[in-house]
């Protein structure tokens, strides 16, 4: 996503929990586009006041923010009764509690411009269910309604809110799951109509089409990019 953004000349602010890896991804988007404004905050979204600290900071820097892409998130896969109330609250915690006091806090800075893209990730999981992801589906249905009450109540300030539900895509996240063994990638090949998984780099174009001007009309829309696994009815 950060990627695709610089590319399309836009000044960038990242925010993760993890130092190192924040700190690899600027090195990399400054190699990569030596002229891009960059600013960076360690920051975890499950942390109320350490959101409003850095979205502060964004306003203080640029005075304005114009897209915000709700990335953070984290999967939750596994069997029902033996999910812990520890791991269902973590679940909750980061994929929608995150979700919202980002979504708030650029919300309070994008409203009284009048303007303002707002795109959250959800997942096809968030559209179609599953066995042993109980935590996960719902929390990524929560962002799918939490984005369309959005898109309801601030489409008329002037901003429109929209959310991606990706299908399995080749993330680190994908590879962990797949080396652990909690998925079988041949057989998430051969259930997607498609006959692959996608990469980051679909998601984020269709997340910089979103954000763009392209896009004017497209508000409260819930855009699923799985390769039409949640078209196909048979398992």
């Amino acid at each position: 996503m950060a990627h695709a953004f610089a590319a399309a000349g836009a000044h960038l602010a990242l925010l993760d929990m993890d130092g190192p890896a924040l700190l690899t991804a600027c090195d990399r988007l400054t190699h990569d586009f030596p002229d891009v404004q960059l600013m960076s905050a360690s920051t975890s979204v499950q942390d109320e006041p350490q959101v409003a600290q850095a979205f502060e900071a964004i306003r203080a820097r640029w005075m304005r923010l114009d897209v915000l892409v709700n990335n953070a998130g984290l999967s939750m896969n596994a069997p029902t009764l033996e999910l812990s109330g520890a791991d269902w609250r973590k679940a909750i915690d980061v994929n929608l509690n995150g979700t919202f006091y980002c979504a708030r806090a650029a919300g309070r800075i994008m409203v009284p411009l009048g303007q303002g893209v707002i795109l959250n990730l959800a997942s096809m999981y968030g559209v179609v269910a599953a066995p042993e992801r109980a935590a996960y589906c719902a929390s990524k249905g929560a962002v799918v309604m939490f984005t369309k009450s959005l898109a309801a109540e601030w489409g008329p300030l002037g901003l429109r809110v929209n959310a991606i539900a990706p299908g399995y895509v080749r993330t680190q996240l994908v590879d962990e799951l797949v080396q652990r063994k909690r998925l079988d990638l041949q057989a998430l090949q051969r259930r997607t109509p498609s006959g692959r998984l996608g990469t980051p780099e679909e998601i984020a174009a269709l997340g910089l089409f979103l954000a763009s001007d392209h896009a004017a009309f497209i508000n409260g829309h819930i855009a699923v990019a799985d390769g039409g696994w949640t078209a196909n009815g048979y398992i």
